[in-house]
């Protein structure tokens, strides 16, 4: 096992006026599941691929342990990477698949079938091996591509999206048997995704990534609850944070005809600014007597939990047309109806407030 270490890491593709990650400093403990997640084009399989070996380093270092490996090819480097699209022989049987990278390095073939039968039997292959890839279904495929990375037992595992071609059910249970997988491994491991419910849900820790930069690294639930700018408090959760903007006043911040009341000492946080963004998680809000007051458009039932869609009430008609959506969850067994006003508000120690010229929480 082994730490891995990214210290001022930089790539820049020849001919980009931006660099595609810029000087990204990282820690990843030993044995840590660690989920880099962000919007397409934000570093983050990039990131993956200079540890990988598959993508230049411009500048700044990557660690393996002790062992500085920015200029290492990548079968140096002591790693096994699983991909999106399996990469599967499809000449080769499934045993002969996971085997594949044993046998290129001259590992003796008792000690090899030995290797994939541990490996299929934790991944219940055991009945596939003799198979084609082409006879088995999306699922176990990747399983199969988990299992030839399994067997080279490596000192880092490196996933680049591997639940994308999967569907939404399957996506679901397999994300939880390779956390499980990983746990009882203890493979320090590095998985890529765009999909934040996957991030939240597997990662032991998160880093977030915008245009090649670092947002935030934390545990799930920081990031939840202590989102650290407002990119990242509008990319982690489902439904999304609601980030509302309101004129600063005495006592708060005005949203309508109602001031959210916000402590004097994080007013004073961003001196100058005429306006403020407050962050409110929908779980948050609650139908109340005062608040502010919302336009119903559409309500969802999911049976456990109901959802609401509106817009604050008051707007000019072309005004509500580009209106920022505000979502809340109320109990889904009498939820409010379509079309009717209710007032919407939130405990004080609930609502995030932004600085709108520096992006950052000032709460």
């Amino acid at each position: 096992m082994a730490t891995v270490s990214y210290i001022d890491a930089s790539r820049i593709y020849p001919g980009a006026d931006h660099p595609a990650v810029n000087r990204l400093n990282l820690e990843i403990g030993d044995g840590e599941f660690m989920v880099l997640v962000g919007p397409s084009g934000c570093g983050k399989s990039t990131s993956l691929r200079m540890l990988a070996g598959l993508e230049e380093v411009n500048s700044g270092q990557i660690k393996i342990g002790d062992r500085d490996v920015t200029d290492l090819p990548p079968k140096d480097r002591d790693i096994a990477m699983v991909f999106q699209n399996y990469a599967l022989y499809p000449h080769m049987s499934v045993a002969d698949n996971m085997g594949f990278a044993l046998k290129m390095a001259g590992v003796p073939k008792a000690e090899r079938d030995q290797r994939v039968a541990d490996a299929a039997k934790l991944l219940g292959l055991e009945e596939f091996l003799e198979r084609k890839p082409k006879a088995l279904s999306g699922g176990q495929r990747q399983r199969v591509a988990m299992g030839r990375a399994i067997v080279r037992q490596p000192q880092v595992f490196l996933m680049d999206e591997p639940l994308s071609n999967l569907d939404a059910k399957l996506r679901v249970s397999t994300r939880t048997q390779i956390a499980k997988l990983q746990q009882n491994l203890g493979v320090t491991t590095v998985y890529v995704t765009h999909d934040q419910t996957e991030a939240m849900t597997m990662g032991d820790r998160v880093a977030v990534m915008k245009d090649g930069l670092l947002q935030q690294v934390d545990s799930p639930l920081t990031l939840y609850d202590s989102p650290t700018n407002l990119f990242v408090a509008g990319f982690i959760g489902s439904p999304a944070m609601n980030l509302i903007s309101g004129k600063v006043t005495d006592g708060g911040v005005k949203i309508g005809e109602y001031v959210f009341p916000v402590a004097r000492e994080v007013l004073d946080k961003a001196p100058g600014e005429e306006s403020l963004t407050l962050g409110i998680r929908p779980e948050h809000f609650v139908v109340a007597d005062e608040g502010i007051s919302l336009d119903v458009d559409v309500v969802e039932e999911l049976g456990a939990d109901g959802y609401i869609y509106g817009t604050l009430s008051g707007l000019e008609k072309e005004a509500a047309l580009t209106a920022q959506q505000i979502v809340a969850r109320v109990s889904a067994r009498k939820p409010p109806k379509r079309g009717t006003k209710i007032k919407l508000n939130a405990d004080k120690g609930n609502v995030h407030v932004f600085s709108e010229k520096t992006q950052e929480r000032i709460s």
